[in-house]
C-alpha cells in the first residue's frame, strides 16, 4: 500500500509588480481620476508634492556624500572630468541647434490663435492671470554674476537653498582636500583617513536608504500629482498651442531617440536593448516625478545595475547632472524663438546666439528648482529683450513638458556615465565586433 503524496505546499512568495509599471499604473490612475472628480481632487497634489519634495531634500546630502564617497575611493582624475564637460557640452549645443532650427523651421509661434490673443489682450484683463515664474523683479543674465552667484558662501547655505551646482563645488573642493590628505597619510604610514573614509561611506549609504524608504511611497506621490494637474488643466490650450507642443515634444524625442542612440551605437557601440533595459525606471520615474535631481536615486540604482562604474555613475549623475540639461535647452531655444515669432519679433543670427548662450548659463544647476524650465526661460527672454507675459500662457500646457524634459536629462546623465565608462576602456553592453559576428551582451557584463 502507497502512502499518499503529501500535499503541495501554497507558494507564499508576493507577486512583486516592477517599479516602472507602478510608475505608469499611477500616472494613468491619476489622469482618470483627476479627469472623472476635476477640481475637486486639487488636496490630492498636496500629498505628492510633499513626497516629491521630501526626495528632493535628501537628494542634496546623498549628492554630497556620493561625490566624497567618489573621491575618497576611486580617483577622479582631470582626463575623465574633461572628457565629460565635453560630451555634455557636445550634447547641449546640438539641443541648442535642434531647438532653434525647428523653430526657424516649423515656427510654431506664427500658427496658435492663443499666441495672436495673447499679444492682443492687456495683461490685466480677462481675470487674473496666472503668475510667471520668477518674472518678480526680472532681470537680465549677467553672465559673469551667475557663475560667481553658485560659489558656496558657506557650507550650510546651499543644503537650506538645495541649490545644486554650489553642493557639488562644496562637495569637490572637500573631496579634493580629503583625497589629498589621504595620499599624505598614506605615505607617512598613519591610518587615521579611514575614520573619514569609513565615515563617508555609512553616510552615503544610510542616505541612500533613506531615500528609498521615501522612493517607495513615490508611485502614490505621482498620482496625487497627475490627478491634481490633470483635475485643475484647461484642456483647451492644448487646442491653441498644440503645434508648440507638439514641436517642443519633436526636439526632446530627436535628442533622445536620434543623437543619444547614435551615440550609444557609434561611440558606445553598446546594445540599445541593453541600455534601455537598465535606463528604463529611472527615465519612467522622470516623467512621473519631473525632477531629474528627485530622479538622483534611481539613476545611480539603474547605473549599479547596468554595471557602470562607481566613478563614471558619480562623476556624470552627481557632478555632471548641473551640465546635463539637454531637455531645457533645447526647450529654451525653441521657447525663445515661439514668443519672438508670436510678438512678429524677428530675431538676427546674433540675437539667437545671445540667446542660446542664455540658456547654457541659465539651465546651469537649474534641477532642483520647480519649474525649473520656466523660471529660467523668463530670464532668457530679459536677455534677449523679449516680454515675458507670454509665458502665464504656456504654463497652463508646461506639465507635460516639464516631464519631457526631466526625461531628457536623465536619459542624458546615463548616457554620459555609460560614455564615460567606453572611453576608459571598460567593456560594458557592448555590440559585438562585426568581423566576430559574435551575439550581442546584454547583461551588462564584459563580453
Amino acid at each position: 500500500m502507497t502512502s499518499p503524496d503529501p500535499p503541495t505546499p501554497v507558494s507564499t512568495r508576493r507577486v512583486r509588480v516592477p517599479f516602472v509599471a507602478r510608475i505608469v499604473i499611477a500616472m494613468l490612475a491619476g489622469g482618470l481620476v483627476g479627469w472623472v472628480f476635476g477640481p475637486r481632487v486639487a488636496r490630492l497634489g498636496e500629498i505628492g508634492s510633499v513626497v516629491i519634495d521630501l526626495v528632493k531634500g535628501l537628494a542634496g546630502p546623498l549628492l554630497f556624500f556620493a561625490v566624497l564617497d567618489a573621491f575618497l575611493k576611486t580617483k577622479v582624475n582631470a582626463k575623465g572630468a574633461a572628457l565629460m564637460v565635453g560630451i555634455s557640452l557636445t550634447n547641449a549645443l546640438i539641443a541648442v541647434l535642434i531647438g532653434l532650427t525647428l523653430s526657424n523651421t516649423l515656427r510654431p509661434g506664427v500658427r496658435p490663435e492663443a499666441a495672436t490673443s495673447a499679444r492682443s489682450r492687456p495683461a490685466s484683463s480677462g481675470g487674473d492671470p496666472k503668475p510667471v515664474p520668477g518674472a518678480a523683479g526680472l532681470r537680465k543674465i549677467d553672465f559673469v554674476r551667475e557663475l560667481t552667484g553658485y560659489l558656496p558662501k558657506n557650507v550650510v547655505q546651499p543644503f537650506l537653498d538645495n541649490s545644486v551646482i554650489s553642493i557639488v563645488v562644496l562637495a569637490v573642493l572637500t573631496g579634493a582636500s580629503l583625497r589629498k590628505v589621504k595620499s599624505e597619510q598614506i605615505r607617512a604610514r598613519v591610518r587615521s583617513y579611514r575614520v573619514v573614509e569609513s565615515f563617508v561611506a555609512t553616510a552615503f549609504r544610510t542616505t541612500e536608504v533613506m531615500l528609498m524608504a521615501v522612493i517607495s511611497l513615490i508611485p502614490l506621490a505621482v498620482f496625487g500629482v497627475v490627478a491634481r494637474t490633470v483635475g485643475g488643466g484647461d484642456f483647451s490650450k492644448f487646442l491653441e498651442l498644440g503645434w508648440y507642443v507638439a514641436v517642443a515634444v519633436l526636439g526632446l524625442a530627436i535628442q533622445v531617440l536620434v543623437v543619444y542612440q547614435a551615440w550609444l551605437v557609434f561611440g558606445a557601440r553598446v546594445s540599445l536593448r541593453w541600455f534601455w533595459s537598465g535606463a528604463r525606471d529611472a527615465v519612467v520615474y522622470a516623467l512621473g516625478a519631473s525632477s531629474s535631481l528627485a530622479t538622483l536615486p534611481v539613476t545611480l540604482r539603474c547605473l549599479g545595475r547596468m554595471g557602470v562604474s562607481p566613478q563614471s555613475a558619480r562623476l556624470a549623475a552627481c557632478v555632471g547632472t548641473n551640465l546635463n540639461n539637454d531637455g531645457i535647452l533645447l526647450y529654451e531655444a525653441m521657447a525663445v524663438l515661439f514668443v519672438a515669432q508670436a510678438y512678429g519679433i524677428e530675431l538676427s543670427v546674433g540675437q539667437q546666439l545671445l540667446a542660446a548662450a542664455s540658456c547654457v548659463i541659465a539651465g546651469i544647476g537649474i534641477a532642483a528648482v520647480p519649474d525649473a524650465g520656466l523660471i529660467s526661460l523668463t530670464l532668457v527672454l530679459g536677455t534677449v529683450g523679449l516680454p515675458t507675459e507670454i509665458v502665464s500662457l504656456l504654463i497652463t500646457v508646461d506639465w507635460i513638458l516639464s516631464r519631457c524634459r526631466a526625461a531628457t536629462n536623465v536619459t542624458s546623465d546615463i548616457l554620459v556615465a555609460v560614455l564615460l565608462d567606453r572611453f576608459s576602456g571598460r567593456r560594458i553592453g557592448y555590440l559585438p565586433e562585426p568581423a566576430r559576428g559574435a551575439r550581442v551582451v546584454e547583461s551588462g557584463t564584459p563580453g
